[in-house]
């Protein structure tokens, strides 16, 4: 018996190892790595584009030395992407790969000791904390938190961690019927069950461990109970939440309201649970709109955060708040600054916060001087600066621009000189001709300027006659700045050869508020005579076939395509693209799930006969009100998983578009939201995009 026991364990672990060497085996064949592409034309393509590495989320280590850095690269094989760990030194040099993994690793941050790297991990099952040294050895597993976590920070004397995490709250038909496990049915009394791109079956809750620098003990919600969640959806990150410097208080950003009064309100509040007596305080009470992401300086006594005056409105103008914890007092030190704020950093000083500003389609970094309440630009240039990080006479920003995806550079604090650190994709812009942008000032209709980028083909000749696309951007309120995209690329247009014409139309930020606030309740008018100005002016170039125009656009973009399909006087344009547009403004009131959004740009519901101002949007602007002029072929795209937009809006327009018997085709997403995310998906969209273009301007 003994003999057959040990022969028996032998076997196990044979079985054992050869299990395991498969699962390496495995992993390393998913891997999904940085390619090494020899590109055979120096033209963009879609499968060029979506081989571009996506740099995210630099953190500088305690030292100021080295910066840590995630890279997510995509494959089209395996339909779906891999983020990697990366650390590099401030210099640019010693660039080192951290992790190797098909997991994508997420939330890297240095440990305040500067010893470790913590970063969030799916390796053992579910997302969890891990930490690993410098160089990327000895990874270890920190949490082991049932169903994973979703973010995490340290406190600033590393003996705590507060993480963010999934919580089910609400019953379900399961939980009330427990005979019928299997029932896949959901039962709502309330508005706000479905948000975005999820159906809300669950709230993401703060916690709170202890530390030891090996494990997490004595966790504790700090929002148990609560229907409410943090950071909130759909755009929250671990920027909503901090610490305070002494470690003793967790500083968080909540909207805490459910159902019809979320739904109806863009209040949030800045909230301190207070470690030692577990109690919570509203930091911001009475403060109406959103107010989000506390940053504090370094000595404690100050709390500086974003926030905006009204509510219902996700597009006021965006402040900079600060508040002297010792006296409860707080200030707008942005109220002579007529330009929106974000990104939010304290100097290590305490004297200074820098933060990103947009101002004419290009967003770059400037600096508040607290004590003599000055706000002086430091960066300038055609590009958007998306992020910073002070270190004394150094800033370490992320920037990027038209031709460039995201990369990590220093920045001179005093004069603005920038020396790029990263250069993560090199290889292919160096293959890669890029097509010329433009800085042009448009006249508009009520004599006003208005800024447009043109973007030219790569090789343009100017002897030559080129389609031209007008541009038409969503938001509504979202500058057409200097951004890289994934799917709207205007580098990616232009190497199909066409002239982009992408103007900043009336709504859009980084022109005063006045200009941006002129959208709201009147979706149909001076946004798109604003629209029609550009390409008007654009196209008396000789370089433009004015006989060759289309125009294309998502979300708001969308929307204004079906506006301007059924006031395409003479014909000006030739063929149209609406992507999760909204097409009739009152079906789309009653689908929609931010209540809120609907309430302040349209002014408010359909049936209210006495509101001038709603029903001066259901009456001018709802496009399904002029669709009986649609004349012009028209490619709708729509995705399932859309429910600010809901699909049923592009449903409409192209049953429409059949049933007058124009020109039309219909790209249906079922897995896809209000974003095209998955590889595949966004290359077909990239082809059926081109296809239709090229088919009625080519």
């Amino acid at each position: 018996m003994k003999k057959y026991g040990i022969f028996l364990l032998v076997i196990l672990l044979g079985f054992s190892a050869c299990t395991q060497k498969n699962q390496i085996k495995q992993q390393k064949a998913n891997l999904i790595e940085k390619p090494n592409l020899k590109l055979s034309s120096d033209i963009m393509t879609p499968e060029v584009l979506w081989s571009f590495g996506r740099l995210s989320d630099p953190q500088l280590s305690p030292d100021g030395k080295m910066l840590v850095y995630g890279v997510t690269y995509y494959s089209k094989k395996q339909n779906k992407g891999n983020r990697e760990l990366y650390r590099i030194g401030v210099d640019g040099k010693n660039l080192k790969q951290l992790t190797h993994t098909a997991g994508s690793e997420s939330n890297a941050v240095w440990r305040p000791d500067g010893k470790k790297i913590g970063f969030l991990s799916p390796r053992s099952g579910s997302r969890q904390l891990w930490e690993m040294n410098p160089d990327g050895s000895d990874p270890i597993q920190i949490s082991h938190f049932k169903g994973g976590i979703t973010g995490f920070k340290y406190s600033p004397d590393g003996k705590k961690v507060l993480f963010t995490a999934e919580v089910k709250i609400d019953k379900t038909p399961r939980d009330i019927y427990p005979d019928l496990p299997k029932t896949t049915g959901r039962i709502y009394t309330d508005l706000m069950y479905r948000h975005w791109d999820v159906w809300v079956d669950s709230y993401s809750h703060i916690f709170v461990a202890d530390y030891n620098g090996s494990s997490l003990k004595n966790i504790t919600d700090i929002m148990k109970g609560e229907p409410y969640e943090s950071p909130m959806k759909p755009f929250g990150s671990m920027g909503q939440i901090n610490w305070t410097p002494d470690s003793k208080t967790i500083a968080y950003t909540c909207r805490k309201k459910k159902g019809l009064a979320y739904t109806l309100s863009t209040n949030s509040d800045i909230y301190f649970y207070r470690l030692a007596d577990k109690t919570t305080q509203n930091m911001t009470k009475g403060m109406m709109g959103y107010d989000v992401a506390p940053v504090f300086s370094p000595n404690g006594k100050y709390m500086a955060w974003e926030s905006m005056r009204r509510d219902g409105y996700e597009s006021d103008k965006n402040r900079l708040f600060i508040m002297n914890l010792e006296t409860g007092e707080k200030a707008d030190y942005t109220k002579d600054f007529d330009q929106n704020v974000h990104g939010l950093e304290w100097s290590a000083n305490g004297k200074q916060v820098y933060f990103i500003s947009d101002w004419h389609a290009s967003d770059d970094i400037y600096r508040l001087d607290v004590k003599k309440d000055k706000i002086t630009k430091v960066t300038e240039g055609i590009h958007d600066y998306t992020g910073v990080i002070p270190a004394g006479k150094t800033l370490y920003a992320t920037r990027m621009s038209m031709s460039m995806p995201i990369e990590i550079y220093a920045v001179n604090a005093k004069n603005g000189d920038a020396r790029q650190v990263t250069s993560t994709n090199k290889g292919l812009l160096n293959q890669l001709t890029m097509g010329k942008v433009e800085k042009r000032w448009v006249k508009t209709t009520d004599g006003k300027q208005e800024l447009t980028w043109v973007i030219y083909p790569p090789h343009f000749n100017p002897d030559k006659k080129y389609p031209a696309l007008l541009y038409c951007q969503g938001g509504p309120q979202s500058t057409v700045s200097q951004f890289w995209s994934y799917r709207w690329n205007f580098q990616m247009m232009a190497a199909n050869g066409y002239i982009i014409v992408a103007p900043n139309r009336r709504g859009l930020p980084g022109f005063g508020t006045k200009w941006e606030e002129e959208i709201s309740g009147d979706y149909g008018g001076q946004a798109m005579k604003d629209y029609f100005s550009a390409i008007d002016s654009l196209k008396k170039e000789p370089f433009i076939d004015e006989n060759r125009l289309g125009a294309v656009g998502a979300s708001f973009g969308g929307y204004s395509i079906y506006w301007i399909a059924g006031h395409n006087l003479n014909h000006r344009f030739k063929v149209f693209i609406a992507h999760d547009g909204i097409f009739d403004m009152k079906s789309m009131y009653l689908e929609t799930d931010e209540m809120w959004f609907v309430n302040w740009d349209l002014g408010g519901p359909f049936w209210d006969k006495a509101n001038k101002e709603a029903q001066h949007s259901y009456a001018t602007a709802s496009p399904s009100n002029f669709v009986q002029n649609w004349n012009t072929p028209i490619l709708v795209i729509h995705s399932q998983l859309d429910y600010r937009i809901p699909v049923t809006q592009g449903m409409q327009a192209f049953d429409a578009a059949i049933l007058l018997h124009v020109p039309a085709e219909f790209l249906y997403f079922p897995d896809e939201s209000h974003w095209v995310s998955k590889p595949q998906n966004s290359i077909l969209w990239q082809r059926t995009f081109s296809g239709w273009l090229n088919k009625w301007l080519k």
